[in-house]
């Protein structure tokens, strides 16, 4: 009986430690979502930056 419930308690941890890893890699998932994200959102300020730079030249002549 004793050691029946030792390999549950075991499986459980294991369950448990499945779960922690799981949870990590959807962390990571969301953090390098987040990144591209960002630098997106930069790519897309350059390039309005350099939709300026044009508009700037074209007004000079």
């Amino acid at each position: 009986m004793q050691q029946r419930g030792e390999g549950s308690e075991r499986e459980s941890e294991r369950e448990g430690e499945r779960e922690r890893k799981r949870e990590r890699e959807t962390d990571r998932k969301r953090q390098r979502e987040r990144k591209r994200e960002k630098e997106r959102e930069r790519e897309r300020e350059r390039e309005r930056e350099r939709e300026r730079e044009r508009e700037r030249e074209r007004e000079r002549y």
